[in-house]
């Protein structure tokens, strides 16, 4: 009888030390709950990378005011608000800075090209969102022209999308137009042209018509044409016809 009492109060102490243990993380966890929550609360917010827009604009955009506290604000949604309401902002990255900062840095985009739809110019940057609209059909001086596309419902924030007819030409160029950027070549882009089913064309540097196929390895033909480029007199023009993978043409005019 005494071993089976000794056996149950060792089970009662192993038990109610168990449940301390508990408590005691509990106990751990709200204090730091409370310290986070009465501590941590924005008091700075840099913002860096905007050029079109001011940093009262990126700030009001966030929904993030000084004294939000600091860990429980939802950085992706503040992320998301600001590309959402500010079109030519392309990426946001947002990160803490203990003991009260928080910094906002944007990437905006630098190259637009014109989409001229029923007397309105629509701008679209080469990740594909419009992030401007003027009236007039022609395009401000400088911006490289896209035609031979529809686009569906347009709006100034929203992306581009065409019919479904159309949608291998949308998917072509905008694996172009990102090609293009990360090759730094769209300053000598003048035109883009869908109108042919069966090539892509692209008026460039001034001086050449570059014939290409739908749904190609882009970053690999623009090597091919600065290569064939490289090789042509600088007063030269006429057309460079990609579309035989490995064998650039040059016609001249």
């Amino acid at each position: 009888m005494g071993r089976k009492r000794n056996s149950s109060r060792r089970h009662r102490r192993r038990r109610f030390g168990f449940l301390y243990k508990i408590l005691s993380i509990l106990a751990i966890c709200a204090v730091v709950v409370v310290a986070l929550t009465l501590f941590f609360k924005v008091d700075t917010i840099q913002v860096s990378g905007q050029s079109h827009y001011t940093r009262q604009q990126v700030l009001s955009a966030s929904g993030v005011q000084p004294g939000d506290n600091l860990f429980l604000l939802n950085k992706y949604d503040a992320a998301n608000r600001i590309i959402e309401k500010l079109p030519y902002v392309e990426t946001v990255r947002i990160n803490r800075k203990l003991p009260d900062c928080l910094l906002i840095s944007v990437q905006e985009c630098t190259t637009v090209f014109s989409v001229s739809q029923n007397g309105v110019s629509w701008l679209i940057s080469p990740g594909g969102k419009i992030v401007d609209s003027s009236k007039g059909s022609a395009p401000a001086p400088g911006v490289p022209t896209i035609d031979g596309c529809t686009l569906l419902a347009p709006s100034v924030g929203s992306r581009l999308a065409v019919a479904q007819s159309q949608e291998s030409l949308r998917t072509s160029l905008l694996s172009l137009l990102s090609a293009l950027e990360k090759a730094k070549l769209t300053a000598e882009v003048n035109a883009v042209h869908l109108g042919d089913s069966s090539v892509l064309t692209m008026d460039f540097g001034g001086r050449f018509s570059v014939v290409m196929p739908y749904g190609a390895d882009y970053p690999h033909l623009l090597k091919y044409l600065t290569a064939v480029i490289g090789t042509l007199e600088t007063n030269q023009t006429g057309t460079i016809d990609l579309t035989k993978d490995g064998e650039p043409h040059f016609r001249p005019d």
